[in-house]
């Protein structure tokens, strides 16, 4: 597998390092001349000194033949810039784009890019792992972001509480699809008693988030509080 990896700062190099070592075939593109240099002196000549925003470049880069293009920069504009020529003028069958903006993400999907990775996401996702267990937890969203997986955990007080998951009232396009008990995760079938310490696991859209607080956490204040 051919791998181009656009951006040559600390994840465009470690990205490249590890790829190789795991045998992929690997070009880094790098626009800062002595960064390049650098970094060729550390893994070898697979750098190349050009700026990956420009279709010439790229091209000389093995673009065509390229399996996935992971552009790395830190400028979100030059990654999507760099993904879309990958796909609409190279054919390259996988994008992998690094935002660093998350207002950016919607824009992404929309044009196209076929993996987001968002640092800022990721650390707010880590950092919501310590939210209150009285609140809803967003994991992932899916396709071009209309859908998300969000965890409940049910605690005492929660209606769910002793109700099969068939008993539930979900809005419509929602869906329970899985629980996690004792640390095992299985399908959540509807003849399945809901206990305190299980974690639910839904997808639908956000516009659903309210209805299935009601239903799994309780009552949320702040949409009473809205009058939703």
């Amino acid at each position: 597998m051919f791998v181009l990896v656009v951006g040559g700062g600390k994840v465009g190099y470690y990205l490249s390092k590890e790829l190789i070592e795991n045998g992929y075939e690997v070009v880094l593109m790098e626009k800062d001349r002595s960064r390049a240099d650098q970094i060729a002196d550390e893994i070898g000549s697979i750098v190349i000194a050009h700026d990956g925003c420009e279709g010439k470049y790229l091209g000389e880069a093995g673009c065509a033949r390229a399996d996935i293009v992971a552009a790395v920069t830190g400028d979100d504009e030059d990654n999507l810039v760099i993904c879309q020529m990958a796909k609409h003028h190279f054919d390259v069958r996988r994008t992998i784009a690094r935002v660093n903006n998350p207002k950016n993400e919607d824009l992404f999907r929309h044009l196209g890019v076929d993996e987001i990775i968002s640092p800022t996401r990721m650390i707010l996702g880590s950092i919501e792992q310590d939210i209150p267990v009285h609140e809803l937890l967003h994991l992932a969203a899916l396709g071009e972001g209309e859908l998300e997986i969000i965890e409940a955990h049910l605690q005492d007080g929660s209606p769910a509480v002793g109700r099969t998951a068939g008993d539930l009232s979900m809005p419509e396009g929602c869906s329970l699809f899985a629980i996690v008990r004792d640390g095992v995760a299985t399908p959540l079938r509807p003849d399945i008693t809901l206990r305190v310490g299980d974690k639910v696991i839904a997808i639908g859209p956000s516009d659903c988030e309210a209805r299935l607080h009601e239903q799994l956490i309780g009552e949320d204040p702040e949409a009473v509080a809205q009058g939703r």
